[in-house]
């Protein structure tokens, strides 16, 4: 699964995320994007994930009939996500196109 990591999204999760690729909207250029061109543009590349720790997009964007499956962390701590980091990359095997997940992290 080609996966999009948001700002704010812990990058090191990317190593427990095998056999997925995995990109960053800064390493491709597009951090100047706001949340609805960003993901328009995700689309467009072909990712089939957008992940964030943004707890208000569903409040600030469209997202029923999106080609791709938005995974919301509500935790962007890094220590945080680590001690979860099994459970949350099971939660990527059963993803599918337009799902809207939120990921809690205790």
């Amino acid at each position: 699964m080609r996966i999009l990591f948001d700002q704010g999204t812990p990058v090191p999760l990317r190593a427990l995320l095998p056999g997925h690729v995995v990109a960053t909207v800064y390493e491709l250029g597009w951090s100047q994007l706001q949340n609805g061109e960003l993901i328009r543009q995700a689309e467009l590349a072909g990712y089939e994930a957008f992940v964030t720790t943004d707890q208000s997009l569903r409040y600030q964007q469209q997202l029923a009939g999106r080609s791709l499956a938005i995974v919301v962390l509500l935790a962007a701590s890094w220590p945080r996500v680590r001690q979860h980091a099994g459970h949350i990359a099971a939660k990527f095997a059963d993803l599918r196109p337009g799902v809207y997940l939120e990921i809690p992290v205790p």
